[in-house]
């Protein structure tokens, strides 16, 4: 437990180290173990003795954990995908996922004492008899296994804190540590009662479920909500100051940015910066439909500022009607130029989780998970996003090369023909349509074996209990035991310029643009192609309809296929089991992007693709009023897994209060007239970036957005920093 801090609880012996989960898999961090400090990014310092006890343990995890089963499951169509890393797959199979929200509110109202009371009764209704009620027998017994040990580690704090206290001769430190092990008696196992109860109550569960885990996006869900009652009493009777409820806050963002997790080297371009977007979410609305803005928002919102740390990511719901005030505190909080809050739309978000069949009571409560992510707290079944990242341009060379995959040379669909033998843009059109619906099924045949192998090996007890209604269901939450349960397919990078510039002015030849693709636009002929490709094709992200369309056209073949696709939880108890579009990249584009050959729209082979929505770097010339009109046209009400927006402005676009409020205008302009999902914004100059990568030492502190959330600039992968570095810095002018 640090000095002087007011909150208990560790994910491991020093704050960042990171526990390895064998039970995962041993393959990577046995291949990586001398190389983990040598690594370009996400470096981790290994000792010589934990090198020599993972050694000794890894015989008995070889061919006996998650990975080697999920493997073993993959049928032999799809693992092509897997030995070429073309899903991006490779953290599902290494680690936990999480992306959910559990059921805090009722934590806090209940404690784990009322979990444990529905349990027994629960238990004490089965018949035996049932074949069914066995599972669940089995399963309400893990549940009550796993209170009890949630007890148990709250009160060895608890000790540790009264022995602390015992040998402590600061006075005020002195009350502090007897305040806090009073608190971990308590809980979380009881109800808590009063603003710092219920803060130790959160964060021991927010740190117990990554230690069950070893999970990423396992965020806090509308804290702001479900806290106020705690805080509003403690204020009203005295109990506690504004600025002592403050200390209490960034306490917790900075206990909560200590929790780490090793990744292998291949996962940390996708996850770049060591992230575990612990999402928390502030402000939007009420179940009757008012502003949701409260003293704790505002708190909150204080309080992130005041650490500027990576984690928790901060997200903001915004509405038409939200509170002026408070929208002109979260311009003044991204000023400060570490990336937050990014802000989702109630406008949009709400509708489509009502047309996916959520109760309007529920679709008010949402929160952001993880990224820009979405989901009902609580309620919500496991991972609420997807695991394939697929890459549309690299599907794009594949269409056109026949069903063969430029990079690796193997097979990865039927084929539908040559693009040097299409007459027609439609033809193309028809070809990819039939390759990225080919795709799509591919990634859910994988997928769902990943699940079906993890809902039998790590079924996530703690998880499971803490979310609706997996107790009264006798479910695991990777059994169908929640509400509802939606999950979203991910995409990397958009590109198009083959139509204009070859079927309809035809100033290149279809074989000319391959062979310059081929050729990787090296020799002066195939330079003069690409300066064409980059100079007069139109671009995605300038508001040009011809281009805008061509995107959403070739966009739709995805929405409409992966609704086709039920998950392993459909027809077992939640409402939906189904699958939705979503664009949340996070950094996958730079990782795909090495994996990419030259694509037509000029960019060179392995340089990193479009993240999210985004435009590609520089391709957006018109302003950010443009590149909102682009993002608006694509199917946002069907994309409810996330629209990832990244926009970057310098510090001086916001030195003064006219431009501030110009950007406020162009936010509601957006959310409001246009429907946008999300957006976030990187306040920092080209420059101090460009000065930081050179003089690390002098920038120690800077933090950067890189995709849904925030990393130090310093411990990014030089190809992630140049990628931010390329960015286009819009302009309010």
């Amino acid at each position: 437990m640090e000095d002087k801090s007011l909150l208990a609880g560790n994910q491991a012996t020093k704050n960042r180290n990171a526990p390895i989960f064998p039970e995962y898999t041993m393959e990577f961090v046995m291949k990586e173990l001398d190389q983990f400090e040598k690594r370009d990014g996400d470096v981790f310092y290994i000792t010589e003795k934990t090198k020599e006890q993972l050694r000794e343990i890894a015989p008995f995890w070889q061919n006996n954990n998650l990975r080697a089963r999920g493997e073993a499951l993959l049928p032999e169509e799809v693992r092509v995908f897997m030995e070429t890393g073309v899903f991006g797959m490779e953290g599902k199979l290494n680690a936990g996922d999480a992306h959910l929200a559990v059921n805090y509110e009722r934590i806090l109202k209940d404690g784990l004492r009322g979990y444990e009371k529905r349990v027994k009764e629960y238990k004490a209704t089965l018949d035996l008899t049932d074949p069914e009620s066995i599972d669940k027998y089995c399963f309400y017994n893990a549940v009550l296994i796993v209170l009890e040990a949630v007890r148990n580690f709250a009160n060895r704090y608890s000790v540790l804190a009264k022995d602390l206290a015992e040998k402590e001769l600061n006075q005020e430190r002195k009350i502090e540590l007897l305040e806090i092990s009073r608190i971990c008696s308590k809980v979380p196992y009881e109800p808590a009662e009063t603003f710092q109860e219920a803060v130790q109550s959160v964060w021991f569960i927010q740190l117990i479920l990554q230690i069950e885990s070893n999970g990423h996006s396992l965020s806090y869900g509308r804290f702001d909500q479900y806290m106020y009652p705690y805080y509003d009493r403690d204020i009203k009777n005295g109990t506690i100051k504004e600025s002592e409820a403050l200390e209490l806050l960034t306490c917790l963002w900075i206990k909560t940015l200590t929790i780490n997790k090793v990744r292998s080297q291949a996962h940390t371009l996708s996850s770049a910066g060591s992230p575990m977007y612990q999402n928390v979410t502030i402000a939007g609305q009420t179940i009757d439909k008012k502003d949701a803005v409260n003293d704790l928002s505002f708190l909150v919102l204080k309080s992130v500022a005041q650490t500027r740390l990576t984690q928790p990511n901060l997200t903001v719901r915004y509405h038409k009607n939200i509170n002026k005030h408070f929208l002109d505190e979260c311009v003044e909080v991204m000023r400060l130029g570490f990336g937050m809050p990014a802000l989702n739309n109630d406008e949009i978000i709400i509708p489509s989780f009502m047309d996916w069949q959520v109760k309007e009571e529920d679709a008010y409560n949402y929160s952001a998970i993880g990224c820009v992510e979405t989901a009902v707290p609580g309620k919500w079944g496991y991972r609420c996003t997807g695991m394939s990242y697929i890459n549309f341009p690299r599907m794009l060379l594949c269409t056109m090369n026949n069903g063969v995959d430029l990079t690796s040379n193997k097979r990865f669909t039927k084929g539908y023909g040559y693009f040097t033998e299409m007459e027609s843009y439609e033809e193309l059109l028809k070809a990819w349509d039939k390759t990225i619906r080919e795709i799509t099924r591919y990634s859910v045949i994988v997928e769902n074996v990943i699940d079906k192998a993890s809902e039998r090996d790590v079924p996530d007890i703690l998880c499971s209990a803490l979310t609706d209604d997996c107790i009264a269901r006798g479910k695991t939450i990777k059994e169908g035991g929640a509400v509802y349960d939606f999950i979203s397919g991910l995409q990397v990078g958009i590109v198009a310029a083959i139509k204009k510039l070859v079927y309809e002015e035809k100033k290149i030849t279809r074989q000319e643009l391959w062979n310059a693709i081929l050729d990787d636009f090296s020799s002066p002929e195939n330079k003069k192609i690409q300066e064409m490709l980059i100079r007069e094709a139109p671009k995605y992200g300038n508001d040009d309809d011809y281009v805008d369309q061509l995107i959403v056209e070739a966009y739709d073949s995805y929405i409409e296929e992966i609704e086709k696709y039920p998950n392993t939880r459909y027809n077992r108890g939640p409402i939906g089991g189904i699958r939705y579009a979503g664009t949340s990249s996070i950094s996958a584009n730079v990782g795909q992007g090495m994996s990419t050959m030259a694509t037509p729209d000029g960019r060179n082979a392995f340089e990193p693709l479009a993240e999210g929505c985004s435009p590609a770097h520089n391709s957006d010339k018109n302003g950010p009023t443009a590149v909102f009109k682009s993002v608006s046209k694509l199917r946002t009400n069907k994309i409810t897994g996330g629209v990832l927006l990244n926009q970057k402005m310098t510090p001086q676009m916001l030195s003064t209060e006219e431009n501030r409020q110009k950007l406020e205008l162009l936010i509601k302009t957006f959310f409001n007239r246009l429907h946008g999902y999300h957006v976030q914004y990187n306040i920092v100059s080209k420059e101090t970036l460009i000065d930081a990568q050179k003089h690390p030492e002098k920038h120690k502190d800077l933090i950067v957005r890189v995709a849904g959330y925030s990393a130090f600039f310093n411990v990014l992968s030089k190809k992630t920093q140049d990628d931010i570095i390329g960015r286009t810095e819009q302009s309010l002018m």
